[in-house]
């Protein structure tokens, strides 16, 4: 963030809510679908006095029919309107692939570029809040996986604010993961003035000389933990955050790596097939030859996830894992 420029502290939650105010009342086209998003303001509260101000035209509680409102999103989409889809936890997108993969990517392409998208499914990721098995898994691989579909995934909430009113703005379906843990528990500087912040850009958020720690969301701020520990150790780490996983700055990920001759990355979701095993081949691919160590991938053990806070909390990175790791590759 550009020094010199007045802000304030904002959670998560409270960033992701003004980007929505400020775009709602930009454009009128722009309105959100789902379940609870009015008078309740979503179970996370993220959305709370939307609909005061902008009506139950704009801010739309749906039945509890997934699938159904996803598909009036495509549909509303397009149609000349900027739809938010609001799933309420990320595991719900199970139900939501026809629409999101089969319609709402395809349509550009398969229309000759006559039809568009403008929409953005916003949805949550992340463990550790003792929801269990089907209310904690962090899917973002899918969807970074499909052709037409842009991901992003904030891990600060002036990265949130920028990066949402990118996203509404953006003509092409995006899906937009916020970890429901940093909604309430994560503060930060969020600028008075209105900003955007382009996709495609990765941002380092700590510089260093030994090695690199690229983390996804959560792991960004678990990642900059570790590498205060490794401060500690002697050991400078470098901090960066892809931001969006499509597009991917692969420049910034490789010319860090190139600096520190090792990498970790480290992601939330599973790690078979996943977000860590394409940021990895695009290192191993880019910077093979400056490599001191192969790169190292931390994610989400392979289980579902435990109700059990004690098991839970062994299923995902920590800092303190995340230190080890790195500390073994430095030696």
């Amino acid at each position: 963030m550009p020094e010199m420029i007045a802000t304030r502290e904002l959670t998560l939650a409270q960033a992701v809510r003004e980007a929505l105010a400020e775009e709602m009342r930009r454009d009128s086209t722009v309105c959100i679908f789902g379940e609870d998003v009015a008078e309740a303001g979503t179970p996370f509260k993220v959305l709370s006095g939307l609909v005061e101000e902008f009506g139950t035209n704009r801010v739309i509680d749906t039945p509890i029919s997934e699938a159904g409102f996803t598909g009036v999103a495509v549909g509303a989409a397009m149609t000349g309107m900027r739809p938010i889809a609001d799933i309420m936890f990320g595991d719900f997108l199970t139900l939501v692939m026809d629409q999101m993969v089969n319609q709402a990517a395809k349509v550009h392409y398969m229309s000759g570029g006559k039809w568009k998208v403008p929409m953005v499914m916003r949805t949550t990721l992340g463990a550790t809040r003792r929801s269990a098995a089907q209310h904690s898994q962090s899917l973002h691989a899918w969807f970074s996986h499909v052709p037409g579909l842009k991901v992003v995934l904030p891990s600060t909430p002036y990265d949130a604010k920028g990066l949402l009113k990118t996203a509404i703005r953006d003509d092409n379906p995006v899906v937009f993961f916020e970890d429901k843990m940093m909604h309430h528990k994560l503060k930060g500087p969020v600028p008075v003035e209105e900003y955007t912040i382009p996709f495609g850009v990765a941002d380092i958020k700590r510089e260093g000389d030994d090695i690199t720690l690229i983390g996804t969301s959560s792991m960004v701020q678990i990642a900059l933990g570790a590498a205060e520990l490794l401060a500690e150790a002697g050991i400078s780490a470098e901090v960066v955050d892809p931001r969006t996983t499509w597009p991917l700055d692969e420049k910034t990920l490789i010319d860090s790596v190139k600096k520190t001759s090792r990498a970790i990355v480290i992601d939330e979701g599973y790690g078979r097939y996943g977000v860590t095993s394409e940021i990895a081949a695009v290192i191993a691919q880019g910077a093979f030859y400056d490599l001191d160590k192969p790169v190292m991938r931390m994610g989400a053990m392979h289980v579902p996830i435990p109700f059990s806070p004690p098991l839970e909390d062994l299923t995902v990175p920590t800092e303190k894992s995340v230190f080890e790791a790195a500390q073994a590759l430095c030696r």
